[in-house]
């Protein structure tokens, strides 16, 4: 049966019915349940819950990023469209995607390489950026991954979600394999945009908390 809930309710109540469908003690806890939580209300996927993982650090770097203005790079234009500039603005914080940029189309024909390995390229090529959020293409975090392990300047997170059946699991393996740069992630095939972006809306919710922005 069809119940009418005011709409400025509807969001609280599904934070509620999430709470109590995951009752203590959860997986997470504090800030990290604030984010695992979002993305449970993004996907009403509960089973999202045994694949996320944190790095210790993640939660305080990504805030500090965004309380510090972070520049943040997207490997897709859903991820953009999903990081509302309303609320990125009131920290100073940018979003930008460059998969559509004619140097990236350029440098993926010449090279034979993919838009968002190329993208990767064109970004670290002109100072990289604070946090990286890919959603969905392995190609992109396996080429920034490379980028680290050649010494270029690392982002102060990685929000690493690529998904599907060929290389998304086994990139985000490599991940979280390595511990010098924070991330969050998800293991295994699921992902996606939608998700990459609500972990950055949780943090930008904690960061303005934090600042009484």
């Amino acid at each position: 049966m069809y119940v009418s809930v005011p709409p400025l309710e509807i969001e609280s109540r599904s934070l509620a019915i999430i709470d109590a469908e995951v009752p203590e003690p959860r997986p997470f806890t504090g800030d990290q349940w604030v984010v695992a939580r979002r993305m449970i209300h993004t996907t009403a996927d509960f089973d999202l819950l045994s694949h996320i993982r944190f790095h210790p650090d993640a939660i305080e770097a990504g805030k500090n990023a965004l309380l510090a203005g972070a520049d943040i790079v997207t490997d897709t234009r859903m991820a953009l469209s999903g990081i509302p500039v309303r609320r990125l603005e009131p920290l100073g914080c940018r979003v930008r995607c460059l998969i559509d940029d004619p140097a990236v189309a350029k440098r993926a024909k010449s090279e034979g390489v993919t838009r968002a390995w190329a993208a990767v390229d064109e970004a670290m090529a002109h100072g990289g950026a604070d946090i990286f959020v890919i959603g969905n293409a392995p190609t992109a975090l396996y080429r920034l991954l490379d980028w680290m392990e050649r010494g270029a300047r690392p982002p102060k997170l990685i929000v690493g979600m690529p998904v599907g059946f060929v290389n998304a699991a086994e990139s985000k393996d490599l991940l979280l394999a390595q511990d010098a740069i924070p991330y969050i992630t998800i293991a295994g095939r699921k992902g996606g945009s939608s998700l990459a972006a609500c972990v950055i809306n949780a943090l930008l919710k904690l960061a303005r908390e934090k600042s009484g922005v």
